[in-house]
């Protein structure tokens, strides 16, 4: 009797065995799909960050300027677009304005965000915002443009005639630097890399990144914190998962050559 009944089961034993087994293949199926899944909002990241490039460009190819930075805050937000100050000069947080202003003075240079609905993107979340492969509101694009001077001309990459009157010479020189883009937060200042060999470039007027998996986070640590503190300085490298410095961001920009040479094909330079 007892044979008869073992022969057409299975023990408590023998189901613990399939149970642990099953787990652990579900478990080594479960890690690659993750790291799957991740690589997939990487290259989308990449893929947005890129349109996004084009979409700036096509912007400045015609209307012979950049658009300013987007600006969200916990108060208001400008519903990705582009947010000036309406003065000429000076900061103007909490008074920004929608309304283009042909000074170019923007309200947030170098923390604010892309400004979607003023370039026509699609796929925005719901307050006009392009986000990046994670989707959430903490993932929205970022974007930085050069707010300084050239050749006495204030901010010549968002005003109307900027570019024209800071002149190609003067746009390309090997003089003139814009944003400080850096390998490395460690020893890095409000307005310089620090050493040479810590910097990447000082070319770049523009400058699109995304803030990663980790967005919605506090800041991973001295580098990643570098990009959120608003000012011209920022940092590029590879992800660091390193104690007390994680580091996902992903960072792009515009070299002042390309520029120079988009805006040259569309006639409006010089």
């Amino acid at each position: 009797m007892h044979n008869s009944v073992r022969q057409g089961g299975f023990s408590l034993m023998e189901i613990a065995v399939v149970m642990i087994i099953v787990a652990f293949l579900l478990t080594s199926i479960g890690v690659p799909l993750a790291t799957q899944v991740e690589a997939r909002r990487i290259e989308e990241t990449r893929r947005v960050l890129e349109e996004a490039k084009d979409a700036l460009l096509g912007f400045a190819m015609a209307n012979g300027r950049f658009p300013c930075p987007a600006f969200a805050s916990a108060a208001s937000n400008s519903a990705g677009r582009e947010s000036f100050c309406a003065a000429a000069s000076g900061s103007c947080a909490g008074s920004e304005t929608q309304v283009i202003q042909a000074h170019g003075n923007c309200s947030h240079f170098y923390d604010g965000f892309l400004p979607a609905a003023t370039l026509g993107l699609s796929s925005l979340d719901d307050q006009g915002f392009l986000t990046d492969g994670w989707g959430t509101r903490s993932n929205r694009v970022r974007y930085a443009i050069f707010g300084g001077a050239v050749s006495g001309f204030n901010f010549p990459f968002t005003s109307q005639t900027g570019m024209q009157s800071a002149t190609i010479s003067n746009l390309g020189a090997a003089g003139t630097d814009y944003l400080q883009i850096c390998n490395s937060g460690t020893g890095v200042s409000a307005t310089i890399c620090g050493s040479t060999a810590n910097t990447l470039t000082t070319k770049a007027p523009i400058l699109l990144y995304s803030l990663g998996k980790n967005a919605a986070a506090a800041a991973g640590g001295t580098d990643e914190s570098k990009n959120i503190d608003g000012n011209i300085v920022f940092v590029s490298h590879a992800p660091a998962t390193g104690a007390g410095n994680e580091f996902d961001d992903i960072v792009t920009w515009i070299p002042v050559t390309t520029i120079i040479k988009k805006m040259l094909d569309a006639s409006k330079l010089p």
